[in-house]
């Protein structure tokens, strides 16, 4: 087995992988969003 499905087949079962933080996904995700927001609210010049 190589590492992803074995990555996979534990993350199935309930297991964490040593590699995946939920606060660093959660914050990469929250500065994208917030990126995204930044953007739409620089471009919106119909105020």
């Amino acid at each position: 087995m190589t590492s992803h499905p074995a990555a996979a087949a534990l993350l199935a079962e309930g297991g964490q992988h040593n590699s995946l933080q939920p606060w660093l996904t959660g914050g990469g995700a929250l500065l994208i969003l917030v990126l995204l927001l930044v953007v739409t609210v620089s471009f919106n010049k119909d105020r």
